[in-house]
């Protein structure tokens, strides 16, 4: 175990875990063994995973939906669909705008919201959103979340921006109160009456604000985010681009998990070889992250299927200061 721990700037408990990385490095694997770990403790384990392959239903051997299932003692789990969140997000966002623009450009907002749900941020965004919402159930119904994909580095800076979307969200409404106000001017000379209504879009730029402001203090406070790379090239380069993006967003990092060592084994040329590149990368990370503990976890000879295993992985991590 190299390096400091993370350190929270107040002393509020971690509530929330985020475990982020490429595809395919097992991080929704130590996500749901940590969310085992923690329920094991006694705390109201919630672990939302983003996986689309349902891999946390087969882990956990329990059907998962889009709204938080009971997955064991102190332990209940969510799969939450992004491509339909992102479907959702658009929706939300054309029934706000049908109430605030005028029919005739409807068809045209309609083909640019078809194409945004298919744009890369869209779904992150959604996934931000979502990540939002969980966040305010807690400490409440739950005393930890654990969210098996964090929003990568670059989409959690978004939380450098609350401060911006509520400039933004104040300069519009200054703007639509001189529309209102115009309006009701017009209203007035051709006798119409209809009384004032808050602008709904407004309405929910500002709650959205808020919400943002909220998580930004909260991810300051109560949150701690591990990378989980494996000792190679790609994921190496990967785990030093986010942690960078990590640092104006004042989230701190907690321990790197390097998953799949295989063990060294002198009878195959092969595995000596493969075992020696390895553990060039393993010098290589530990020098590079060395500001932070390190949690270095063995290839399982099959991949983890099931309870059974995910349990013993638990047991593993539990040791492990993280």
């Amino acid at each position: 175990m190299a390096g400091k721990q993370h350190e929270h700037h107040h002393d509020e408990p971690t509530r929330f875990y985020l475990f982020g990385g490429k595809g395919g490095v097992g991080k929704t694997t130590l996500a749901a063994a940590n969310a085992l770990r923690l329920a094991a403790t006694g705390q109201r384990t919630l672990l939302v995973s983003t996986d689309p392959a349902h891999s946390v239903s087969d882990l956990l051997e329990t059907r998962l939906t889009a709204e938080p299932t009971a997955a064991g003692d102190n332990l209940w789990a969510m799969e939450i669909d992004p491509e339909a969140d992102a479907k959702a997000y658009v929706e939300g966002i054309r029934e706000d705008a049908e109430a605030a623009v005028s029919k005739a450009v409807l068809p045209a907002l309609d083909r640019h919201l078809k194409l945004a749900v298919q744009a890369p941020g869209t779904a992150e965004s959604a996934l931000f959103d979502r990540f939002t919402r969980i966040m305010t159930w807690c400490p409440d119904h739950y005393d930890q979340v654990v969210f098996d994909t964090a929003p990568s580095g670059h989409t959690l800076r978004l939380l450098t921006l609350p401060s911006m979307l509520g400039a933004w969200v104040e300069g519009l409404q200054q703007q639509r109160a001189k529309v209102n106000k115009l309006q009701g001017m017009w209203r007035t000379m051709a006798g119409v009456s209809e009384p004032d209504r808050e602008d709904r879009v407004l309405a929910r730029l500002r709650q959205r604000a808020e919400r943002f402001a909220e998580s930004r203090k909260r991810l300051h406070a109560e949150s701690v985010f591990h990378p989980v790379l494996q000792a190679e090239r790609l994921p190496i380069e990967e785990t030093a681009r986010v942690i960078e993006q990590l640092r104006d967003t004042q989230i701190p990092v907690g321990a790197l998990y390097v998953n799949r060592l295989w063990p060294a084994d002198e009878a195959s040329a092969f595995v000596t070889e493969r075992v020696a590149q390895q553990n060039e990368y393993l010098a290589e990370i530990r020098e590079r992250f060395s500001d932070f503990a390190l949690v270095e976890v063995a290839q399982s000879a099959r991949d983890i299927v099931g309870r059974e295993q995910l349990n013993a992985l638990a047991e593993r991590l539990a040791t492990t200061p993280a």
